[in-house]
């Protein structure tokens, strides 16, 4: 892969199963295989939501497979005169693309997003090791992650 190249970014589209979506997300964490129809069915489900929640891929059009990811979606709120924020979730790059920039891509297009469809603000959580990289993006650490799982 050449920094020549040029790489688009684009909504999630059904295809994108077949070209190597779940692989890419097993990079980032634990994901089983998901199944046609399981795929299928969370994608719908996920498309009815419209602009409050997107995915977006990077593909790369010589191989066919996407090598970028992430998501946002809109919380509404009764805070802030009923105003909304942006979370963004599941950001990876495959590991044979890394440092060609396409990261910051995929953060750009959804903190894009997150704005035009008016939020007051867009938030993630990150791991310590990829802080600085948020940063040059534009973000700044606040407050702390709590989390618990249910299995």
């Amino acid at each position: 892969m050449d920094a020549e190249h040029k790489f688009g970014v684009r909504k999630l589209e059904i295809l994108d199963k077949s070209k190597g979506f779940i692989e890419l997300l097993q990079q980032l964490t634990i994901c089983d295989s998901v199944s046609d129809k399981e795929f299928e069915e969370r994608f719908q489900e996920i498309s009815s939501y419209g602009d409050d929640h997107l995915i977006c891929v990077i593909e790369d059009d010589r191989s066919g497979k996407i090598i970028a990811t992430g998501s946002v979606f809109i919380e509404k709120k009764f805070l802030r005169n009923c105003g909304k924020v942006g979370h963004i979730e599941d950001v990876v790059v495959d590991s044979a693309a890394r440092g060609m920039q396409l990261g910051k891509k995929i953060i750009e297009f959804l903190t894009d997003h997150a704005h035009s469809m008016g939020c007051y603000k867009v938030i993630l959580d990150c791991s310590l090791e990829n802080k600085a990289f948020y940063e040059k993006c534009g973000y700044k650490q606040k407050e702390v992650q709590m989390v618990k799982y249910f299995i």
